[in-house]
């Protein structure tokens, strides 16, 4: 799933991170030649630091790391070496723990190389988990279900709400809401989202469902059919209103769909009385409506 990247989001790193002087960025084999412990000791300067020294992000609220584009930055590290710094907190026993940066810093140990630029941050483990969510969420590495499970962990390790997790990440409160809602669909079909089978809207519309077994069935009949968004709604409504459509009702919706050209759905109870609705997502659809209303009106 590819989503353009977005500006601006949240505090950001930059928020979190003093402003540092800008520097060349260090082609590989010039890191390779740098000594083998951080040539600086000002906390506002890029080091080289030696790579076997840092330490993995605990706090690393990503785990599916897509192949290819690792091995791309990969061969992109060994022509050009790390064009963007690491961040990196310094350790009580002289090594670092890694912060920000855990695809560059998994490339570069497999593209062999030594030494790696970093940015020293003192941080405390709230500002670690944070940081690691901002430069994910604002490069969009993360897929919907390490986003959920990122903002939990905000929620019930440093006790934040979720309006003080929006305001952290730069989202808002009802998109927060509506990912971490993501965690009460089954396991399956969390795992079809990590995989792209299915996208976090086509199955956030399972929600509506009441039990885990009609998501599940839902589920299925979704990878079978490749539904779109608003074919799924349309479905799982279906499923909510009656186990079996009544064959007249959904002539019924099909015929007012291909007259209209929009989305319809009916509902009638047993006594004969009910609604319809008309779904459009435009102003041109409204007016198209409309218009298509007043000539059925006006025959």
């Amino acid at each position: 799933m590819i989503i353009q990247k977005q500006s601006g989001l949240g505090r950001g790193l930059g928020a979190l991170i003093p402003p540092k002087p800008a520097q060349t960025p260090v082609p590989q084999h010039a890191v390779e030649e740098q000594p083998t412990e951080a040539v600086s000791s000002d906390k506002n300067s890029i080091l080289q630091i030696p790579i076997e020294q840092i330490e993995p992000n605990p706090h690393q609220p990503r785990h599916h790391f897509d192949h290819a584009q690792l091995e791309d930055l990969i061969s992109s590290i060994k022509e050009h070496g790390v064009i963007q710094p690491l961040v990196v907190s310094p350790k009580d026993d002289g090594t670092y723990q890694l912060i920000a940066g855990e695809r560059r810093f998994r490339a570069s140990t497999l593209a062999g190389l030594k030494t790696v630029p970093a940015i020293l941050r003192n941080a405390t483990e709230q500002e670690k988990l944070e940081l690691a969510i901002i430069e994910n969420v604002q490069r969009q590495d993360l897929n919907a279900i390490e986003e959920a499970k990122a903002y939990i962990r905000l929620m019930d390790e440093f006790n934040l709400t979720q309006d003080e997790v929006s305001t952290k990440v730069g989202k808002s409160r009802p998109q927060v809401a509506n990912t971490v809602r993501l965690l009460q669909l089954p396991e399956e079909i969390q795992q079809a989202i990590v995989e792209q089978k299915i996208s976090a809207s086509n199955a956030r519309t399972l929600l509506s469902l009441p039990t885990e077994s009609e998501r599940l069935a839902m589920f299925h009949s979704m990878l079978q059919g490749n539904f779109t968004v608003r074919q799924t709604e349309e479905r799982v409504q279906r499923a909510r209103g009656t186990v079996t459509a009544d064959p007249n009702i959904v002539a019924a919706e099909n015929k007012l769909r291909g007259l209209l050209k929009a989305r319809v759905s009916i509902k009638r109870n047993q006594q004969g009385a009910g609604e319809i609705k008309i779904k459009f997502h435009s102003d041109e659809e409204f007016e198209h409506l409309v218009q298509a209303l007043s000539e059925k009106e006006e025959e």
